[in-house]
């Protein structure tokens, strides 16, 4: 049970008039203007693809593929090899023998010349340096050890002394100063209080002049914004009115009643035209194929099916007789000739071996005979038991 609400199918918005008396003239028009395009279309087509597959491909791999790999094949890579075989000779091994005979002995010269120079600057250390700053470490510590001692008992002498300073200084402050600061304090305050009630007048005073002359100019300068306001917007709707009934409601309707209509049919026209160019390419396609398969049946039927004909009935006979007739017997004399060829150069082959060891003999005699070995193995008389062994430990 299928619990899915299946969607609605959406039904196509209904067609005007206007639609449908435009279709059928214009595919009709658009129908015998395409079929003759796509039919030369069509066999332009197959026209290309014969020559891709006929003419350039083979052209591509004659003029271009082949000639590459040959000059990669044997061009580039005998170069390459014998380049890289002279730079074996010339560089690889002259620096291996560089590097084995020379660089590395000397190398090891220097590091053995270092590790000395290393173990007497480490004997100089541990030996030599090191004692001395031991002994002046301890000589700096004495001294240190003496000024520390010259430095505290001076400390102690001048801070008594500078003791003695502040004290004097705190009763002078305390019997001479103190009351002389209360004073100046004492006259700082009245003064400031006087100048004080002095600001505070003046400033009433100026309060109670300035403050109406300012209301008076802010109001002034309320109702002056207040009158510029009036007039730009008074201004602003008179514009307004002026571009909306010159402009706007014009252009508004030739817009509404003109270029909308207009628009709607050119796109109803350009519509239909595209959808009739669609469906004619399709029919021109399926009249092309219906031509095309015509046209390859009747070339099939005139120029192929004889073609056949004569090579099925007249040529494959007459080249199974020249097979039969010329061509088995020549081979069959070439192959004798062949066998015969061969077998007179083995012999004339064997003819020249056994001259040359006949001359051989003739000029060095005999060769040596090889002395005769003794076999392990057991004779035919003597052949090989359980009970006994050919080899030379067990052997009773």
């Amino acid at each position: 049970m299928d619990l899915e609400k299946q969607p609605a199918p959406q039904a196509s918005p209904p067609e005007g008039c206007l639609t449908v008396a435009i279709r059928i003239p214009v595919r009709i028009v658009v129908l015998v203007l395409v079929v003759p395009v796509r039919i030369v279309w069509d066999a332009f087509v197959v026209l290309g693809r014969f020559l891709r597959d006929s003419v350039l491909r083979p052209l591509w791999r004659a003029l271009v593929v082949w000639p590459c790999a040959a000059v990669w094949r044997y061009l580039v890579v005998p170069l390459a090899k014998a380049v890289g075989r002279l730079g074996k000779v010339l560089l690889v091994i002259p620096l291996v023998w560089l590097y084995r005979s020379v660089l590395t002995p000397l190398g090891h010269g220097v590091v053995w010349v270092v590790r000395g120079i290393v173990a007497g600057l480490t004997w100089v250390y541990a030996r030599v340096l090191t004692p001395v700053g031991h002994g002046f470490v301890w000589l700096l510590r004495g001294v240190g050890a003496g000024l520390l001692w010259i430095g505290t008992m001076t400390g102690r002498g001048v801070a008594w002394v500078v003791r003695g300073i502040v004290a004097g200084l705190t009763w002078v402050y305390a019997r001479m100063f103190t009351p002389v600061g209360h004073g100046i304090v004492w006259l700082l305050t009245g003064v400031g209080a006087v100048l004080l009630w002095i600001f505070k007048g003046v400033g009433a005073v100026l309060l109670w002049v300035f403050t109406p002359v300012g209301r008076a100019i802010v109001w002034c300068a309320r109702g002056l914004a207040w009158l510029a306001s009036a007039l730009v917007t008074g201004i602003g709707l008179a514009l307004y009115w002026i571009a909306r009934v010159l402009l706007v409601l014009p252009a508004l309707a030739l817009w509404r009643w003109v270029l909308a209509p207009v628009g709607r049919v050119l796109a109803v026209v350009g519509r239909e035209v595209w959808d009739a160019l669609g469906h004619a390419w399709r029919i021109a396609g399926h009249i092309s194929l219906a031509v095309g398969r015509f046209l390859a049946t009747l070339f099939r039927w005139i120029f192929v099916e004889p073609v056949r004909w004569v090579y099925r009935e007249v040529l494959t006979p007459v080249g199974h007789l020249v097979r039969d007739v010329v061509l088995r017997p020549v081979a069959e004399a070439a192959r004798s000739v062949g066998r015969i060829t061969r077998a007179t150069l083995a012999s004339a082959r064997q003819s020249v071996r056994e001259a040359r060891a006949d001359f051989r003999r003739v000029l060095f005699g005999e060769p040596r005979q090889r002395e005769a070995v003794a076999r392990r193995e057991p004779t035919a008389a003597d052949t090989r038991t359980l009970g006994s062994s050919t080899t030379a430990l067990t052997k009773d």
